[in-house]
Parts: C-alpha cells; structure tokens; sequence
C-alpha cells in the first residue's frame, strides 16, 4: 500500500521502538532439527529489529521461530509483544499503523482485510516468492492465498485454515438410539436436540445456506450486489427452497418443545447443556478452537469428530466456509529492506511445514500446505487428528469465504430475521420466508 503511506513513513524518520519479549506459560519445548529451514533458501546476514504479536499459549512456538531465524542471522531482534489477537486489532482500530503499541508482524482474520487495507495498516508482501520458498502449495490462489489479496496485491500470507466440522458425543448417541455410521438429516430427527444448530448466527447459518447455493450477499457479473434471499418464496431454486423449508421445520420443532435454543443469549448455555453426556445432544457443529469445551462436557472417551458433511438438510450435505489467518506486516517497515527481509524470514518458519505439529500443539493451527497424509502420520493424539483431518476435508470442499465490506451488514441482517419467527410465529415455511425476504430487501435497499 505504498502510494497511500507518505504521511505515515515521514512519522517513522522520528518514531523509535522499544518492545520486551515476554516468556511463555508451557514448559515444553518444541521440536526442532538442525536444519536451517527446509523452505527454500535461507537468508544470511541480516541485520535489525522488529516485533511479532503472539498470544500466550503460543509464545514457545513463537520463540522457536524466532530462534530459527536467528541461527543464520545473529544480528536480528525479534521481540514479541505478548497480547490477544483481537485485542491487539483493537489497538490499531482505535489508532494507526505507527503505534509502538502494534507489532510489525501480526496474525489477522481473514473477514478483516479489507478495513485494515482502507486503514493503511498493510504492506504489500511477495507471497508467491514466500509460497515457493515455504512449499507445499499446489493452488496458492485458489485457497487462502489468493483471499488475502486485493486486487492482485497479497496483503497477508496464509498462516491457518479454519471451517466448521461436527462433533458427536458417543454416550448420547448410544442413549437416544441413533447411529453414528452414516449422516444424519435434521429433516428426520424426531428430537430436534439431536442436533444442535444455533443457526440464527450467520457463522454457523452459511453452513446451511451454502449447502443449498443460497447467496446471501454476492456481486453479480456487471458488478452490482445482489442476494438470492430478495426473491419471492416460488422463485426460490428448488435447493434453495428445501434449504428454507428445512430451518423452518428445524425452528418450529424447538418452539412447539419450548426450548431456548432460539434465544440468543440463553441459546449457547442450552446447547453445552443438551451436548453434555446424560442429555439429548448427539451432534453439534464447532471448529478446533472448540475441542477442549467439547471434550469436557462430552466426558472421557465420549467424543468423536466428523467433517461437515456428516450433517444434512435432506439431500444437501452441509457445507461451510473456506476461511482462516494470515500473517500480516505493518505498513510502517514497508520502505525499509531490511525489516522486510527479517519479516519475511520469521514468516517463512512461522508456516514452516516441518513444526506443523508443533504448531497445532501450541496454537490449535493447521496449515494449508500441509498434506492430510502428512498430519495423520504427524504424532498428535488420535483426537487431535481426527479434528485436523475432519477440518481439512471440510476445507476442501468449501467455497471461499466472502471479504469484501458490504458482507458485514449480513451478520445482522440474518440473524434478526431468524429471531423475528420467535414472535411472529410462521404458519409456513412460506410466511417464515417472507420475514427473511423483508430484512434482506431493507438491507439491499440501504446499499
């Protein structure tokens, strides 16, 4: 972002850094080998100091980059300024890219791209040379890579992958009778609890919209936006109608049982609740953020992980998102080569495919470049890779989730919608519809 970093670069000539490094919580010490890298070529020689954004659990992961990085350059300075990823986002919301208070290095949520590229906080990075130096890509823009850029200008580089996956708790599928051999449709479940779909928020609702190529925002070929969900009811393709029809059903099924599984704020307590072994719960949808909860109230033992599609919507198979992290440089060290080439050197081993385990271990990351042959013969525990695996199967058969600003006015349009049949009460799929059609016509209109 070059052309838009004069102002901020002349701050720089006057603005001076000094950053600790803060020490981690796990005793354990990552792999490491005596090799250099194993991503291509590694750089020599390098001189300078910079500073990389790790939450606490990730800081031996962190430091063992780093160490790396250091083997052939002795001279270079990483220090780490231990802090929340989302907390460190909100430091550069609330002031700008010079902040001594921002890393020069920091993973970013893909969803965020855009407004930290309108805030001129991302330099532009040459991640097709990272890419072929790291390895282990065969379709560097038809994944992650290509989602982190803007009009052919890579902003971040792919550090993790992220969709949604099920979980099954073994104990309550014995109990309640239902069998964990082959997908479930929530059309046929006699007990809606069978299955746990708080799809009133979008982040889990798009697994369901995207089964049935629901485009819930979307621009079309002339470049004008458009959503699928402003059609009347009888204009609905026949996968998009059975999609309604379906979270209609599912809905009236939990408010004829009075269950709160529709209420926003009690909904997520009812759902850990019917989940935990001795209740209903058999399958519920969560990512690998999720698994220390889930094995926790599923119980020893009790736990099984399945990719998304072990869930349907009679014929439609459920379907998420292609989502994930990057790995972003301040816009601040842009001009300045050599803080580049140290960023690009701590990059390269931060998504360095040799410690993908230490990775998962310490962050509960999965790379994209690594194979899913290669996790499972990795030395995580079976639970471990079963989530991995169930992610990564999951991945690739997802679309690739949507970045561009106007997207964000969807979370709210969605999810009032869905929340509205609680007291409008929906004879029909059809008049539940309409509630849905009304909310998305009111926020095409406000584009």
């Amino acid at each position: 972002m070059k052309k838009r970093l004069s102002k901020i670069l002349a701050l720089l000539l006057v603005l001076t850094l000094v950053l600790t490094a803060c020490g981690g919580k796990n005793n354990t010490e990552p792999n490491e080998t005596d090799e250099p890298n194993g991503n291509g070529d590694s750089v020599e020689g390098l001189k300078g100091e910079i500073s990389v954004q790790a939450e606490e659990a990730w800081i031996p992961y962190f430091e063992a980059a780093i160490d790396r990085v250091k083997e052939n350059n002795p001279d270079v300075t990483i220090n780490i300024i231990e802090k929340g990823s989302f907390d460190h986002l909100d430091i550069i919301d609330s002031t700008d890219a010079t902040n001594p208070d921002v890393a020069d290095v920091f993973p970013i949520p893909a969803d965020r791209l855009y407004s930290l590229a309108n805030s001129d906080v991302l330099a532009s990075i040459d991640s097709k040379k990272l890419a072929e130096e790291i390895g282990g890509w065969d379709d560097f823009d038809g994944g992650l890579g290509g989602n982190l850029a803007i009009d052919g200008d890579y902003l971040a580089f792919p550090w993790n992958i992220e969709t949604l996956i099920v979980f099954a708790n073994t104990a309550n599928a014995e109990s309640e009778g239902i069998a964990l051999d082959k997908p479930i449709d929530i059309n046929t479940i006699e007990d809606p609890n069978h299955v746990l779909l708080p799809f009133f928020d979008a982040w889990y609702g798009v697994s369901l919209t995207n089964a049935g190529k629901i485009e819930l925002l979307d621009f079309d070929e002339e470049g004008n936006l458009y959503s699928d969900l402003t059609k009347e009811y009888s204009e609905l393709e026949d996968s998009q109608k059975a999609i309604i029809d379906g979270i209609y059903d599912y809905w009236k099924k939990h408010n004829e049982n009075g269950s709160v599984l529709f209420d926003e704020e009690a909904g997520w307590g009812y759902i850990d609740d019917q989940f935990t072994t001795g209740n209903a719960g058999v399958f519920r949808l969560g990512g690998p953020w999720d698994a220390s909860a889930m094995n926790e109230q599923a119980g020893e033992g009790n736990l099984k992980v399945y990719p998304i599609e072990q869930i349907t919507i009679g014929e439609y198979p459920l379907n998420h998102w292609k989502g994930g992290w990057g790995l972003a440089i301040n816009s601040r060290i842009e001009e300045d080569e050599d803080k580049m080439a140290i960023a690009y050197e701590l990059i390269k081993e931060l998504v360095n495919p040799e410690y993908a385990e230490d990775l998962y271990t310490y962050t509960g990351k999965i790379l994209e470049n690594v194979s899913r042959d290669t996790y499972e013969k990795s030395g995580l525990s079976d639970t471990d890779k079963a989530i991995v695996l169930a992610v990564i199967d999951s991945y690739e058969k997802a679309p690739l989730r949507p970045l561009f600003n106007e997207y964000g006015k969807v979370w709210d349009t969605w999810k009032n919608a869905i929340l509205s049949w609680n007291n409008v009460k929906p004879e029909t799929a059809e008049d539940a519809y309409k509630e849905i059609k009304a909310s998305f016509d009111t926020m095409m209109t406000n584009f």
